[in-house]
């Protein structure tokens, strides 16, 4: 039986090394530098999210979004999963997975659309000019 990476608590943690897709390596090779699991100010979030997206690396800013998803306000959720998944569509993408790409871009959109409706904060984040981008990227995969 394997053992998982856990804390004192028992949380998952990111001990095991990965590549810049996200996908597991072996014990003992090199892979991306991991980040951070502690939650970030939202602004902070979407600036490293950003950044790690412009990197290749859609996996880690999944990963720093899901901590603010699932750490920040409630009426915020909606926000951050749906940014979430966006970046987890686009690593499926990217390992050539077009159907979990595909699926994982409406859920984001259908999350990111429930936000808008809920007009909270944005913290500089362009949501309209997001949604219109999934929303062309969806009827492009359609054609």
């Amino acid at each position: 039986m394997t053992t998982r990476d856990r804390d004192d608590d028992g949380r998952a943690r990111q001990a095991r090394p990965r590549d810049a897709l996200g996908r597991p390596l072996t014990y003992g090779e090199k892979g991306v530098e991991p980040v951070s699991e502690e939650p970030m100010p939202p602004e902070q979030t979407l600036e490293v999210a950003r950044d790690l997206v412009c990197a290749g690396r859609p996996f880690s800013a999944h990963e720093v979004l899901e901590v603010r998803w699932k750490t920040g306000p409630d009426g915020e959720r909606p926000l951050w999963q749906g940014l979430a998944q966006l970046c987890v569509a686009l690593t499926h993408a990217a390992r050539g997975n077009a159907v979990g790409a595909d699926r994982l871009l409406r859920r984001g959109a259908r999350h990111l659309v429930a936000y808008r409706e809920s007009s909270g904060p944005l913290y500089g984040l362009d949501l309209d000019a997001v949604i219109g981008e999934v929303r062309a990227r969806i009827g492009a995969e359609s054609d």
